[in-house]
């Protein structure tokens, strides 16, 4: 049997309450374009009762009577024309303040998402899809912006009401009490349809997240998906989820129609026989008012009205309430970035890093690193090789701090790393990843990454630094040369150079490489060696090594196996061991062995 989702569940309404308490405190700082908003509002109710009552004195006191004059005809003319402009300038002032403060309100929720997301750790990032994570930020406060314009209707809708009902009152108390006594039978559609429509929009919400992923996940992957012929397979799950989205969606439209305007329409055609009765049978025992009928039939459509409103804005409530939680839910999370001590303020100096006895795992159970402890000296390199799964990013990961360990310590020149802040950390650190990621802009924005404090001079010195400069300055815009996204317009050789320069125009004291020159050509990595040694040249680091030619000259070479270090020294060291890197590294001699023998044939 399927185990229902926490999605799937309906809301109960002290759940509700809470959800929609928390959200309205991100309205707080337009409290006073709300309130103006509806006090506009209640000028516009008042001016909606106004309206009738003078249509009833001029055809009761003067139509009725045949003592109409054109001059009294003319008066009523213009204080109707008047009031219907008052009326339009209170709508006008009504919508536009109130709207606007919605927009400013949801702009405020959504860089409050944004920024949390900068602020998670990255254990969110690898348990949350990339499409829900997407659909949070647009989709979900997007429908809040509409949820925000239910707060109005409902507004508008009670001060109609209220204001139909005592005016009602006022003409006939009797008529407006049976005309009350429908509104019970509303009570119990809204207390069903809430009930119903919360679980529906929670279902709705979740396959949508479902459809962005798989959306964004064919994107990212087309050429994949291509390659290995999946597209039936990954179009066949994707119609499947948009089927599901779809019933839902045609759940949802099936119980509006059902359960809202017409529920209201229905309740005014029994309101308008009600009236008709009760006057029609008055006229049988005299005359009666035609302005006092027209005034009445006026306000009960205005007491009905503003319902067929709030109803139909039921469905964007209750969206807007799943949208509110998932929201919050994004904003509650506690699975923030590694955090450093309160007071920490050392600086990193010589650049001297020290595992003890670090052990880290990912989900709390399962340990991917065990006991590491090694030392790198200022100035030093450290490779870490092995095979995959062996630890080597885990490593990585927890010294720049995108992990948090819980066994050991991190030292940095002999101070624990939590004592250093994030900023100096991220200063003093230069990483280069194996797959380099370019942004939307120019190969200058890419190398500076919008540090203003960096000149145009230090970027073309850090290009030149690491070799990126020979292809750089060959096209028609050299450093102005546009990137589209993630940098498609180039090789990746071309990709990891910028990238290298990006980290090397920040003179970091630490140098992180995992695996920088795995997904480069021979050329191109024969190209930025002669660049990686003058990176290293002064500053330690630590080097995760694909090919092992490449780390043949660092000072200690850390050999690791689920987890753990089997294997340390340098080169010549481990060669005469006859271990896991001596077959490693004979593997690999053969495998080019064999390339070049292949080349020479062809």
């Amino acid at each position: 049997m399927e185990q229902e989702s926490t999605w799937s569940k309906s809301f109960t309404t002290k759940e509700q309450v809470t959800i929609l308490r928390r959200i309205i405190t991100f309205a707080s700082p337009f409290k006073i374009q709300f309130a103006a908003g509806i006090l506009f509002g209640v000028l516009l109710a008042v001016t909606n009762i106004i309206l009738p009552r003078i249509l009833q004195v001029f055809i009761d006191n003067y139509l009725s009577k045949g003592t109409a004059t054109n001059q009294i005809i003319g008066m009523f003319a213009l204080i109707y024309f008047g009031m219907t402009l008052v009326k339009i300038i209170f709508w006008y002032l009504n919508l536009y303040l109130y709207n606007m403060a919605s927009e400013q309100t949801v702009e405020n929720i959504r860089n409050a998402i944004f920024k949390k997301l900068h602020t998670l750790g990255m254990r969110f990032f690898d348990q949350t899809p990339a499409g829900s994570i997407v659909t949070r930020v647009t989709n979900d406060t997007e429908t809040i912006k509409e949820f925000w314009s239910v707060f109005l209707t409902i507004i508008q809708g009670m001060l109609g009401v209220i204001t139909s009902l005592i005016a009602m009152m006022l003409l006939n108390v009797q008529i407006s009490l049976w005309i009350v006594a429908l509104i019970p039978v509303l009570g119990v559609v809204i207390w069903y349809y809430q009930k119903f429509s919360s679980r529906l929009y929670r279902n709705m919400r979740e396959k949508l997240s479902l459809l962005n992923s798989k959306l964004a996940e064919s994107v990212n992957g087309m050429s994949i998906i291509q390659q290995f012929r999946q597209e039936k397979r990954l179009q066949k799950e994707f119609d499947e989820t948009n089927m599901e989205y779809y019933k839902l969606r045609y759940a949802m439209v099936k119980t509006n129609s059902i359960l809202l305007s017409p529920v209201i329409d229905f309740l005014y055609t029994l309101s308008l026989i009600l009236i008709l009765g009760f006057f029609g049978y008055d006229s049988l025992n005299g005359p009666i008012s035609v302005g006092v009928i027209y005034a009445f039939t006026s306000y009960a459509r205005n007491f009905f009205n503003p319902m067929t409103s709030m109803m139909d804005s039921l469905s964007i409530f209750q969206d807007g309430i799943v949208s509110s939680s998932r929201v919050l839910n994004v904003l509650d999370n506690d699975e923030y970035t590694p955090q450093q001590h309160k007071t920490a303020d050392a600086e990193i100096q010589a650049a001297k890093i020290e595992f003890k006895h670090v052990s880290f795992s990912y989900d709390g159970k399962h340990n991917v690193l065990n006991d590491i402890s090694f030392v790198a000296l200022p100035g030093q390199t450290v490779a870490l090789v092995g095979h995959t799964g062996s630890g080597k990013s885990s490593i990585i990961n927890v010294m720049m701090r995108f992990y948090e360990f819980f066994e050991g310590e991190i030292l940095i020149d002999d101070v624990p790393i939590k004592n250093y802040p994030i900023k100096e950390l991220r200063k003093k650190m230069g990483l280069v990843l194996q797959d380099s990621f370019l942004f939307y802009g120019t190969i200058k924005d890419n190398i500076r990454l919008k540090n203003p404090a960096i000149t145009d001079f230090q970027i073309e010195e850090a290009a030149q630094f690491v070799q990126a400069d020979t292809f750089i300055e060959k096209l028609a815009n050299q450093y102005d040369s546009k990137v589209i996204e993630r940098g498609a317009s180039y090789s990746t050789g071309q990709k990891q150079l910028i990238s290298f320069a990006s980290t090397i125009v920040t003179d970091p004291k630490i140098l992180i490489l995992d695996e920088a020159t795995a997904n480069i050509d021979t050329e191109t990595e024969t190209l930025i060696q002669e660049g990686l040694r003058k990176m290293r040249k002064g500053r330690t680091t630590l080097a995760i090594a694909h090919r092992l030619s490449t780390i043949r000259d660092a000072d200690l070479i850390l050999v690791l196996d689920h987890g753990r270090i089997v294997e340390r020294g340098n080169h010549d060291e481990l060669i005469q061991q006859n271990g896991i890197y001596y077959d490693m590294y004979r593997l690999q001699n053969s495998g080019l062995q064999n390339e070049d023998s292949m080349s020479e044939n062809i």
